[in-house]
């Protein structure tokens, strides 16, 4: 079956995430894959909004991540817990928006187009991190408050998903 990948750029942000979370769930129904939930995750908030990079770091060790399913230009291959905006989500257990990724204090550069982003942690069913999903835009400040609501709505399919 053909999925459809929605364009949600003309939509106000707090309707396209509830379209994207009706999407999700309708797609992944009967799916406990994480990796294969990180790649759909990954393309429907890509081609929802148009960011410059949208994917998945994926907890390897206990204080590192490695890149997991993404959209966009390559990514870095492995961020220590506390690094850059990824690690820094990693370790504090929160979501962490940043309007500009130069005011950052050791914010990692992979696409230098990026201007700002956005990291979410993500959970399983047990609390227990497994990844976090982060989304890069060449906008600045193009993050906020309804993107950190609507996206760890999304990654909450991890913490529902059957074992």
């Amino acid at each position: 079956m053909a999925e459809l990948t929605l364009d949600l750029r003309n939509v106000p942000k707090g309707d396209a995430y509830d379209q994207l979370e009706i999407q999700l769930h309708a797609v992944l129904a009967g799916i406990s894959d994480e990796i294969a939930a990180m790649a759909t995750i990954s393309a429907l908030v890509q081609n929802a909004f148009g960011h410059l990079w949208t994917g998945f770091y994926r907890v390897v060790e206990p204080r590192l991540l490695r890149i997991g399913p993404y959209q966009g230009t390559l990514g870095c291959l492995e961020i220590t817990f506390g690094k850059g905006v990824c690690g820094t989500a990693a370790a504090e257990r929160r979501t962490v928006i940043v309007p500009d990724v130069t005011a950052f204090p050791g914010h990692i550069t992979c696409d230098a187009r990026a201007r700002s982003e956005i990291v979410v942690p993500v959970f399983d069913s047990s609390d227990v991190l497994v990844a976090v999903l982060d989304v890069d835009s060449s906008s600045p400040s193009a993050f906020d408050d309804l993107d950190r609501a609507g996206l760890e709505r999304l990654v909450r399919w991890f913490a529902r998903r059957r074992q």
